[in-house]
């Protein structure tokens, strides 16, 4: 089971899509908890509970309340691809390890891809401000396309 932490200080309003997706992860037994990195708001507070998510104010507290040792961190405007639990189950029970997560995103030559990145909690904690990219670089995952 993993622990997924949303990036979601610039673009709170994008949240239900990837939350909507999440719930499925949680059914099959997934997904274990899930933190929103936000600026407080009404909005979110309702969305935390109406989700099951909860509420941080940085990515460092949702690293230290985080009860698995495995972390799924994305940005809110992340969109898992058709089939994911089942791709993401399988790399686990392969051994799994760090990936790089493509999502879905825009298309053509220069569309950006938005991507999660699946990582053990040890290692994201040892990090100073561990934003995405930043996370990405200095673990030195490359895309390995799961999802």
């Amino acid at each position: 089971m993993l622990t997924v932490i949303v990036d979601a200080r610039t673009s709170a309003g994008k949240l239900p899509g990837l939350l909507a997706q999440l719930t499925t992860g949680a059914v099959e037994g997934l997904v274990k908890e899930v933190f929103l990195v936000a600026p407080h708001s009404e909005a979110v507070g309702a969305l935390c509970e109406e989700m099951g998510a909860e509420a941080a104010d940085s990515i460092e507290q949702a690293l230290a309340w985080a009860r698995s040792e495995l972390v799924l961190a994305a940005e809110a405007d992340f969109r898992l691809k058709d089939g994911w639990v089942e791709a993401l189950s399988t790399h686990l029970a392969n051994g799994g390890g760090a990936a790089m997560i493509e999502g879905l995103g825009e298309s053509g030559l220069f569309g950006r891809k938005p991507y999660g990145v699946l990582v053990e909690r040890g290692r994201v904690v040892r990090l100073d401000d561990p934003d995405l990219k930043r996370l990405r670089r200095e673990l030195g995952l490359r895309p390995r396309r799961l999802g």
